[in-house]
């Protein structure tokens, strides 16, 4: 007899380093739904992860950094993850690429296979949409399945309340549905891939 399914694992990151960015605040906002849809959430601060600028030479002498180390650990240890993440200059910002460039020099790739939900908060009006569509190229090739819709939440500063909601009901609604969806996907996922292919012993 079939036990009950457990819930789906999702590590999310708001992918910033200052404390009240509105990235981090959306990633807890993310965290807290995807809570209420039923899933198991990890979040980390993002500092915690922090990691020398990438260099083969100190690779060779250190290995990989703890900070990348524990990232892999963290997305090996979960089905999938959300990640909150800031626009710079109309790309990836250079810590979280780093950050992904270190990562991958674990082996297998702890991308690999894992599914993953994108976000950015933005005090522009395109709400770092830019950023998120230059993240997916990385991710995708290191093997992670990248939810074909992302959340881009445009003048963050007012869109954000004091407690960290949505202002405007319908796009509190928006992010619950693609919330939602990813986890769907992600859980569908996850009952067809055999363990040994999840890099884990379930």
């Amino acid at each position: 007899m079939t036990g009950t399914p457990r819930p789906v694992r999702v590590l999310v990151l708001g992918a910033s380093l200052r404390k009240e960015s509105f990235n981090v605040r959306l990633a807890g906002l993310a965290a807290r739904t995807a809570a209420a849809h039923g899933a198991s959430v990890t979040t980390v601060d993002y500092a915690s992860l922090a990691v020398p600028p990438l260099d083969t030479d100190l690779l060779e002498t250190d290995g990989v950094p703890e900070g990348a180390r524990r990232f892999g650990a963290l997305l090996n240890e979960t089905d999938g993850f959300i990640l909150a993440a800031p626009e710079y200059n109309y790309s990836v910002s250079g810590v979280l690429k780093n950050l992904i460039d270190w990562t991958s020099r674990i082996r297998p790739w702890p991308f690999i296979g894992r599914h993953a939900l994108l976000l950015s908060a933005s005090t522009g009006a395109v709400g770092g949409v830019r950023g998120l569509w230059a993240l997916r190229v990385p991710l995708e090739g290191l093997g992670t399945h990248v939810y074909p819709d992302m959340f881009p939440l445009a003048d963050a500063a007012s869109a954000l309340t004091a407690g960290d909601d949505l202002a405007d009901q319908g796009m509190g609604d928006r992010l619950s549905r693609i919330v939602g969806g990813f986890l769907d996907l992600t859980e569908a996922a996850h009952q067809h891939v055999p363990a040994r292919r999840r890099g884990r012993t379930e």
